[in-house]
């Protein structure tokens, strides 16, 4: 998951966490708790992309293979 992703989950459980009135949809249905889901989901989400986006820049490990320009003799 992006940061735009986390980001998206941060601010939709935002709306439902505080912007939605609990009981709009009934009280089977609790969307603070499910508000709280995802701002935590999204917290998660921004900081492992945070924490792994060093680990997936990096494509060589810095070594350097020496070729020769030289065909094989037949």
């Amino acid at each position: 998951m992006g940061v735009g992703v986390s980001i998206f989950f941060l601010t939709l459980g935002a709306i439902l966490k505080f912007a939605i009135e609990p009981d709009v949809f009934g009280e089977s249905v609790h969307m603070d708790v499910i508000g709280l889901i995802f701002m935590i989901v999204g917290g998660v989400g921004v900081v492992l992309s945070i924490v792994l986006a060093p680990r997936r820049g990096r494509t060589s490990d810095g070594r350097l293979m020496h070729r020769e320009n030289n065909p094989p003799e037949i």
